[in-house]
């Protein structure tokens, strides 16, 4: 079974566009953002116990969404869709690239950059490698679960989506520790190698079992069967994701409204960042 129509036969079709509140994501995620920052204001002690809640300073309820939000999307994933990569070889090739070998490298260089110099007067010096660190790991953890969505949304191609996220998926397993912990290393930042294995084993590796085990137990009772559960799971994967946003920023509510100065710094590279990249992959031959 290698002929691209074996691969497609598994693959869930949508019977109609997306929903009115899919449509309206990004509404609803803003909303979270703010709910989330009220929340963590007014409601400090609540959103502290939870925060407490660590294994190697991964945050348990946190991860459990995590879990909740991408096992879905994982389950739409067949990784024998690795096999098309020869006949969307010119975009794949941009994504990996940028995903990999641009993301992060020009994170951790716009990080030094801005971080580390010209908003360095501005920021609490104790603070400013967790910051560098933060958006390293940011930019190395591309978000599998949205590139669904956004593929949707652009009536895009669903055999080029799965190929492209099957790859990524698989390079991500073996490459994100590594290249994270050589950024933090080469900004002079203690790597925390307990949790970045943590995080790759609680966050990539032991979800993309499941969410394998869970698709191939659904298809051998047929396509409909995966149809099906993938129906029941996608308000569990949207409400998780929402209530992820609100827990996050919940955690950082009385920081954000202390300091929305740095909440802006730290935006600035982040922004040139998106802008860079989305030019990338729009310039791809």
């Amino acid at each position: 079974m290698s002929s691209v129509s074996d691969t497609a036969s598994s693959v869930p079709r949508s019977s109609g566009g997306i929903g009115f509140f899919e449509r309206y994501l990004s509404v609803w995620v803003a909303l979270c953002i703010v709910s989330g920052i009220a929340l963590g204001h007014y409601f400090p002690e609540p959103f502290k116990s939870l925060g407490r809640m660590e294994i190697a300073r991964v945050n348990v309820p946190v991860g459990i969404l995590i879990w909740v939000m991408i096992i879905p999307m994982l389950l739409k994933i067949d990784f024998r869709a690795i096999h098309q990569v020869s006949a969307h070889w010119r975009g794949i090739g941009v994504t990996l690239l940028v995903n990999w070998a641009l993301k992060p490298f020009s994170m951790a260089l716009l990080a030094w950059i801005f971080i580390r110099h010209v908003f360095a007067p501005w920021l609490p010096p104790e603070q400013l490698d967790s910051y560098v660190a933060g958006l390293i790991l940011l930019a190395a953890a591309p978000c599998t679960a949205m590139v669904f969505v956004w593929s949707q949304l652009a009536r895009g191609d669903p055999y080029f989506t799965l190929s492209q996220v099957a790859l990524n998926d698989t390079i991500m397993i073996v490459a994100f520790a590594p290249i994270v912990a050589l950024l933090l290393g080469l900004s002079s930042i203690t790597v925390p190698w307990d949790t970045l294995l943590t995080s790759v084993g609680l966050y990539i590796v032991v979800p993309v079992i499941i969410a394998q085990a869970w698709r191939g137990a659904c298809l051998r009772r047929g396509d409909a069967a995966l149809e099906r559960t993938l129906q029941r799971l996608q308000p569990w994967g949207i409400g998780a994701l929402l209530l992820t946003l609100v827990l996050l920023f919940g955690f950082q509510g009385e920081q954000v409204l202390e300091q929305p100065l740095i909440i802006v710094m730290l935006a600035v590279p982040i922004i040139i960042q998106v802008y860079f990249n989305s030019g990338l992959r729009v310039l791809r031959p």
